[in-house]
């Protein structure tokens, strides 16, 4: 392709994309919608001009973005929350499978003479979109609810069932059946990469990491995270697993180190624009002529497909104890039909288990059905308020187990002398606190501490969005370089206009500067220090402790002008 045609279809698709999100987000229909909408627009199956004829290369590529996010989901799941989880996962994730897909199958039969055609539209179909569910949850924040937490198990559930899916295709068709690797063989590998996975996770990428910073080759750290993810991805791919799922567990093991939350500043960017444009390549999957040609029948499908998973995931959550607000959103969470139905039915079609008919419809089904979710989501939230109003039963956040608890903690940016005693005090008096510092030094006398103190650039958005700074009672920044403490509480002013800033400043230039920028009070160490040194002076002169204390908050009230040079 041409430059000139490459920056053309770019321009086509980003103003597409722009256009729709804005208007849909404006509707309160939330972006997601939008940026399918724009995919169907620019996509080659409308009437109007299109970007690319090659959708599923595009599709192949804005995966990544998938991979990404759930990179960052694990970043935020520690193992103990995952084991927390294990009777969700192994339980409620493999009954709602097995059931959903032979709902499905059944009803597919009705269609299909084919058993082995019946039998994998029916599971595939049972499963729900990861890339889809785990974007709502992080836009609306409710990962950490017992319905986000369930709907993250399922969805894990899914992507662990990809394995037997993708040896079942072969099996059933008599031109793959040859090429189907022993069980031995396929369980020898998995093992491999998981201890390459764990190998790398939790001892190379770290050490790695930590030179790097000591160092301070950001740009490295950046390369070698990216690095990272993409072996994780490409490993758990070579064992038959999704791609998905390796990122995930590499983001699992960095989770627990000291620098997952700049990790997560530096990947949110990629993140979202792959994952923009992935739900764009969907919405380019979806095929306007195939569904002109049945419109009744796959209406039909998609509603009856909906209505079973839709019941299956209502009733398998109430029998596993959850409340009927909890079992309602998460089956509308999980209602539609997930992406690696593309992949998956891609295979049976190579492979003669479906035909060309077949695959176009039942794409078409998975295409619509997350089409429909936002709405889907939305009704599901309504349906909840009114079960949760009849049983006065409120939405939790499972805060226990995140190992998190944000609200109401206070943010340190900078862990050297001054961070050291500040959260010294806050400890004593039993405050919550999390510092971030860039020096590797001051983290590692952190750790040793026994201190929530993270590797991370405190001026850095995405740190402060990642570290949840929106929900912190204050910001103490008592870091010694001026141009980070102003980006600081500049990014802090703007984004989270409610959260009080006080900041430790070089001077009285560098203090006026902090205020102006936004911070509640900045404090000038050296005419402080000067202060405390004449305050004492003049007690050991004998003037009244309550005279010193009053002219001490005299020249702090009037912005230290009795003592500026």
């Amino acid at each position: 392709m041409e430059l000139s045609s490459f920056v053309f279809s770019a321009i086509v698709l980003l103003t597409a994309a722009a256009v729709s999100v804005a208007l849909f987000k404006h509707l309160g229909l939330g972006s997601i919608l939008g940026l399918l909408v724009a995919g169907i627009v620019v996509g080659p199956h409308s009437p109007g001009p299109y970007v690319t004829e090659h959708v599923d290369d595009v599709r192949n590529f804005t995966e990544l973005g998938v991979v990404l996010l759930l990179f960052m989901i694990g970043l935020e799941m520690q193992p103990k929350r995952l084991w927390a989880l294990r009777r969700e996962v192994f339980g409620l994730g493999t009954i709602q499978i097995l059931i959903s897909g032979l709902a499905i199958s059944a009803y597919i039969s009705l269609y299909e003479t084919s058993w082995q055609a019946t039998l994998i539209i029916g599971m595939t179909l049972a499963l729900s979109s990861t890339a889809l569910v785990m974007q709502l949850l992080h836009e609306r924040g409710d990962l950490a609810t017992r319905h986000g937490n369930a709907a993250f198990a399922v969805l894990l559930m899914q992507d662990l069932a990809v394995v037997p899916m993708l040896a079942i295709v072969p099996l059933l068709s008599d031109l793959g059946t040859a090429a189907t690797p022993s069980i031995g063989r396929q369980s020898l590998i998995l093992l491999g990469m998981l201890g390459m996975l764990v190998l790398l996770g939790r001892y190379l990428v770290p050490f790695a990491l930590e030179r790097l910073l000591r160092q301070n080759n950001r740009e490295a750290f950046a390369l070698v995270v990216m690095l990272a993810v993409l072996l994780a991805a490409w490993a758990m791919h070579e064992a038959g697993l999704s791609m998905a799922l390796g990122a995930f567990l590499m983001g699992m093991l960095l989770s627990t180190s000291r620098f997952n939350f700049q990790i997560q500043a530096y990947i949110e960017p990629f993140k979202g624009l792959l994952m923009s444009l992935f739900f764009v390549a969907v919405g380019m999957s979806i095929d306007l002529p195939a569904i002109a040609s049945e419109p009744w029948l796959l209406a039909q499908h998609v509603l009856v497909i909906l209505a079973l998973k839709l019941a299956v995931l209502f009733l398998i959550a109430l029998a596993f104890g959850l409340p009927r607000g909890v079992a309602t959103r998460m089956a509308f969470l999980l209602a539609q039909n997930g992406e690696f139905g593309f992949v998956l039915f891609g295979f049976a079609k190579a492979l003669g288990v479906i035909d060309a008919h077949t695959f176009a419809i039942a794409v078409s089904v998975i295409s619509v059905s997350m089409l429909m979710t936002p709405m889907l989501v939305r009704l599901g939230d309504a349906l909840a308020r009114r079960a949760e109003r009849r049983k006065n039963d409120t939405p939790e956040f499972d805060f226990e187990a995140t190992g998190i608890q944000p609200q109401g903690r206070v943010v340190i940016g900078g862990y050297g002398r001054v961070g050291h005693t500040i959260a010294t005090l806050l400890e004593v008096n039993q405050i919550p606190f999390i510092a971030f510092d860039s020096n590797p030094t001051n983290v590692d006398r952190g750790v040793r501490d026994g201190r929530a103190v993270f590797y991370g650039d405190i001026g850095d958005l995405e740190l402060l969005t990642a570290a949840q700074v929106g929900n912190a009672a204050l910001v103490i920044l008592t870091i010694d370089h001026g141009p980070t403490a102003l980006r600081a509480v500049s990014h802090i002013r703007t984004a989270y206009p409610h959260v009080p800033v006080i900041a430790r400043a070089r001077d009285l230039e560098a203090c006026g500067s902090l205020i102006r920028a936004g911070a509640s009070r900045a404090y000038p160490e050296a005419i402080e220090s000067s202060l405390r040194l004449g305050a004492e002076a003049l007690q050991m002169l004998g003037v009244p402790t309550g005279d010193v204390d009053s002219l001490l908050q005299g020249v702090r009230s009037q912005g230290y002008v009795q003592v500026a040079e």
